[in-house]
């Protein structure tokens, strides 16, 4: 149904700027520093920066229901933000998407740009110089785009 698909692709628009804006604006230093940190400490550290980032999509998709006035049904935003909110959340305990990493055979892309990999980058003096450019972060944010894109679908379904 046309209807549904323009609902799909302005809701995941929505949320995948929602997303870019929550988890690197919205979230604080700290909250990244600490989300990955066992025990809960990092649950809670995790938690907040989750809370935070739903926030944010909640705002980005009431915005585009109102402006566009996209036809959402209460409970498909409540599961879709859920479920979002949740993959998020388990992505982000870093431990997790760590062992899926491993256990997919993406270890080595893992480490990618880290002192961790043989290849890692260094600097004029040939230690080891930090980057954003990690696998990594590569793996998370697509992990991360992956459940928006599920998300986006149940809210235009449900």
């Amino acid at each position: 149904m046309p209807a549904t698909a323009a609902v799909f692709a302005a809701v995941f628009i929505a949320l995948y700027a929602a997303h870019a804006v929550g988890d690197h604006w919205v979230q604080s230093s700290c909250q990244a520093a600490h989300k990955g940190l066992p025990g809960w400490t990092g649950r809670w550290a995790c938690t907040k920066h989750v809370i935070g980032l739903t926030a944010t999509k909640g705002v980005a998709l009431l915005a585009a229901v109102l402006v566009l006035d996209l036809k959402v049904s209460a409970l498909g935003l409540v599961i879709g933000l859920g479920a979002d909110s949740a993959s998020h959340w388990w992505a982000d305990r870093r431990s997790t998407l760590a062992a899926l990493a491993r256990v997919t055979g993406k270890a080595e892309f893992y480490s990618l740009g880290t002192p961790a990999h043989l290849s890692h980058p260094v600097n004029s003096e040939g230690t080891y110089a930090p980057t954003l450019g990690t696998g990594a972060y590569s793996l998370d944010q697509s992990w991360h785009v992956a459940w928006l894109f599920v998300a986006s679908l149940i809210i235009a379904a449900v």
